[in-house]
Order: structure tokens, then sequence, then C-alpha cells
């Protein structure tokens, strides 16, 4: 029998004296950890299977269960600590390459975590915003043109075509496979009722989902799964995905086993078959090719609709920014390394791209001296994780931002960076019918709509705090912010005072 060096990460702490042996946490556990003994009458873990995904906890109707990280150690080391020991066990007994999901675990620094906003007092007052309006409205796209009047002096809607947000928030771009049908419906929902968008991933669009295009970004990957006419037309924007925060330079993969009748008609492939995505666009190798397919998406859509390219915070993401701008495209999206993920070889995710603080200063600070910052708009992404992040990377250049995981942790997520197994115990990253039924789409896009709405009210709350009462007003206005601990390399590129300046 061969020896397994790798011991539980969590330990399930039952109670017995409160324990009822209901099963509850049986039946709710997809990972098979619980089960009955039928000789003793009480139940049992296999600690081994354990996620840390709460279900259990959150569901026994006693409260005698919890679930807490487990104390076993190895020797002290500075360099092989005890992760690194664990993965070598897993590598050597499997030969496979680490997969792991949602975003970057490293104690890499947060930028907006060290950078404070500014407010106003005596000499520049603060604006209410219970009594006094504040606009929160923002539309993505060109800029770049020269106002127009008619004969009654009246300003003309000239304006290549927008995505027009109530507030600057959308939902990243997450398949239908990598999330279930319920999540997606949740998303949708949300958005419509937000006035905001959500985006489809590289999966395509789900025929009951067209009703929402007006607030639905369509996106097209490497793979062009689910790509046709009538998609690209559905949403208000397209989405050329060149890269992925969690993965830069690297493809997708959608294991066949969730490949099942909905998924393979939605993305056009065989029922059962892995959905890859190459790496590269195998017709983009250069800002020209990329221009191409950009113009070949806006005849597709007669003109009507702006082409956003995404790509990953890489090292020269300002330069790449700038081709980006001169290709036609009207929106750029950067997704920073931290960002999430269904599934991604853990060393890349760990280990590659920049963090989205510092990628959006420089590309913003790149096109606005090339004078070409109003050819584009740009959306950042990459572990938003509050309001806070958000009036930040407004100041630091941004129009909107993209946000995913706090969204699906408002449906329930606990980040159990499970994601890669299709074993999702709250519904959202599987694809499972019975466990997909656990989230309701009822419930669940009102959790989504009361985290934007509350976040919302403490975006104009800090707005009003700086004497603004415009995103406008906002945007790229760095004298907001003031960096605490930063060196002076960091502070310079991101453009702002160290606190106290």
């Amino acid at each position: 029998m061969a020896i397994n060096f790798l011991y539980p990460k969590f330990e399930v702490i039952r109670n017995q004296d409160r324990c009822i042996s209901c099963r509850v946490c049986e039946r709710q556990c997809a990972n098979e950890v619980h089960y009955y003994n039928e000789e003793s009458k009480v139940m049992l873990s296999d600690e081994s299977k354990c996620v840390c995904c709460h279900r259990c906890v959150s569901l026994c109707p006693t409260k005698a269960l919890k679930i807490v990280k487990t104390d076993h150690t190895f020797r002290p080391h500075s360099s092989w600590n005890s992760e690194v020991i664990e993965d070598i066990y897993r590598q050597a007994e499997t030969g496979g390459v680490l997969l792991s999901s949602m975003g970057n675990p490293k104690e890499y620094p947060v930028y907006f975590d060290k950078m404070l906003i500014n407010a106003s007092q005596v000499t520049n007052p603060s604006i209410d915003p219970l009594r006094e309006p504040m606009e929160t409205r923002v539309s993505l796209g060109k800029k770049n043109i020269d106002i127009e009047r008619d004969e009654n002096g009246k300003i003309v809607d000239n304006l290549p075509p927008q995505i027009k947000l109530e507030v600057p928030i959308m939902f990243s771009a997450m398949s239908y496979g990598s999330i279930s049908y319920n999540a997606h419906e949740s998303l949708a929902r949300a958005a419509k009722e937000l006035g905001i968008v959500y985006n489809t991933g590289e999966g395509g669009l789900h025929e009951d989902f067209y009703q929402y295009g007006k607030h639905t970004i369509v996106q097209v990957a490497s793979g062009r799964f689910g790509v046709h006419k009538e998609y690209l037309n559905a949403g208000c924007a397209v989405e050329i995905k060149m890269g992925q925060g969690a993965k830069p330079g690297i493809g997708g993969h959608l294991p066949g086993e969730k490949v099942g009748e909905d998924i393979s008609k939605t993305r056009m492939i065989p029922k059962g078959s892995d959905a890859i995505s190459p790496a590269p666009h195998h017709d983009i190798y250069s800002i020209e090719d990329l221009r191409q397919l950009v113009f070949s998406l806006k005849e597709a859509t007669n003109y009507t609709k702006p082409v956003i390219v995404k790509i990953s915070a890489v090292h020269n993401v300002a330069a790449i920014a700038s081709g980006i701008a001169r290709s036609g495209a009207d929106i750029i999206a950067i997704d920073g390394f931290r960002g999430g993920t269904g599934a991604a070889p853990t060393r890349i995710r760990d280990n590659v791209g920049i963090p989205i603080e510092l990628a959006l200063a420089s590309v913003d600070e790149r096109l606005r001296a090339e004078g070409i910052r109003n050819n584009v708009s740009l959306v950042v992404g990459g572990s938003i994780r509050s309001s806070a992040d958000i009036v930040k990377a407004i100041a630091l250049g941004a129009d909107a931002v993209y946000i995913a995981t706090s969204a699906l942790m408002a449906l329930g997520c606990h980040l159990c960076r499970n994601c890669q197994s299709g074993l999702c115990n709250w519904g959202i990253a599987t694809q499972r019918e019975d466990l997909v039924r656990r989230l309701n789409p009822n419930l669940g896009y009102k959790r989504v709509v009361n985290l934007i709405n509350a976040w919302t009210h403490e975006i104009k709350e800090m707005m009003g705090g700086m004497g603004i009462n415009s995103i406008e007003s906002l945007k790229g206005n760095r004298l907001m912010l003031r960096g605490v601990g930063l060196n002076e390399k960091e502070l310079e590129i991101l453009g702002i005072k160290h606190a106290g300046e």
C-alpha cells in the first residue's frame, strides 16, 4: 500500500452532544465528507475530502459543526514551507500540473490597501449625497470627436456606439460551463435591474438569455465557442479576449464531463468533448491582425456596438494598450494578476502578471502622454473587493471596473477554491443538476443587486466627502489619492503623492 504523505488541510469538529444524526451534512456535501456509521449510530467525517466550503456548517440545524484549519505541521523552514512540500508530494504522486481556482492567494502587495482617499474640509466643502444630486452614470466607448450643435444650439449626439451604465461597475466574463445556468441567470437579471451589464465569457450565450441582450457583453475568445452572427448582434458590445489576469498567456479548458446537452448546444461543440481555447488567437500575431478582427466584428454588427479588447496586466501593458487604442477598439479591459478563475495552472496563477493598480496607472499615463486617451475607455478588473477599490481605480484612470468574485460571493460562494472539480456545493461553479438547483436565481439576483446598491451608496458618500459630484470629475484625478508605506518608484508609477504631502 502506497504511503499518503498528505495530511488533511481541514478538520471537521463535530459536537456529538448537539448532533442529532439528521444527515443533512451528508446529503449536502458533494465531496462526500460526511457519512453515517450504522454500527455506532453516529455521523463521521472523511476530512481528507473537505474543501472548507462551509455548506454543512451553514445548514446544520443544531450548529453541531465547524471547520478548522489543521495544526498539523512540518519542521519550520523559510524556503521549504508546508505549501511547497505538499505541492511536491502531489506532483510526485500524480505527475500532473497543479490546478487551482479563484484568485492569487499569495501575500503580494495589494496597492489599493496602501492608498488613502482625500477628503474636503473648510476651503473645498464636501457634498451631502442625500440632499444633492450625485452623477454615477458613465458611457464607455470612443470620445475623440468634436462637439457639434444643431441650429438651435443644442449638442448633437454624434458619439460612436457606447455602453451606458448607471454605475461604473460591470460583471466580468464567466462562461456558461465554468459557472452554472442559475448563476448566469442571477447575474443577467441583476445587470438588468441595476442598469449595468454582464459578460458571457467565452462559452457563448444560452438562448434563454438573449432577452437580456441590452445588458450583455458577448465575448469572442480564441476557441470561438458559440460565436455566430446572431450571437454577436445579441449583446450591447463585443469583447475580444486576448488574455486573462489569472493566467496570462494561457488558453482555456472546459473538461468534457462539464459539456452537457445545453452547453454543447450553446458552445456549438460535441457533447462530452473538451472545450480547449488555444493560448493565442491563431489569426492574431500583431496589432494589424487585431485591427482586422476588430473591424470584422464591427462589420458583422453594422458598426452599432463598441468592441472591447481584454488583455492581462503584464510588464509591457502600456505599450500593448497603446497599440490597441490605435487598432480601432473602443474599450480596453485590463485584468490584473489577482483575478479569479474557474481553473488555472497553480504556478501561472501565482507567479505570472502584475498588480492591476500599477498596470492601470501606467496605461492611463501612456495614453494621456500620447494624446490618445479619448480614443478608448479603460475598464479594469482583478480582485475589485469593495466600493473603496472602485473609487481608487477610477481616480487612477479607469472609466469603470469589472467584478466577478465579489458578485459570486454575493450569490453564496465561500471561496473554497475548488471550482475546478465541478463539485460546487453552492450551485455556482458546477453543472451537476442537483447542485445547480441549490442556487435559486430569484434570491440570488436580489443579493447581487443589494451588494451593488450598497456599493453605489458608498461611492456617492466618498465622492461627496471629496467635494466631487460626478464620476467624470473623479476619473484620473490622482490628487485625490495618497500613498502609505510605498517607495518612491511605486509612487512614481501610480502617479500619486505620499500621505502628508
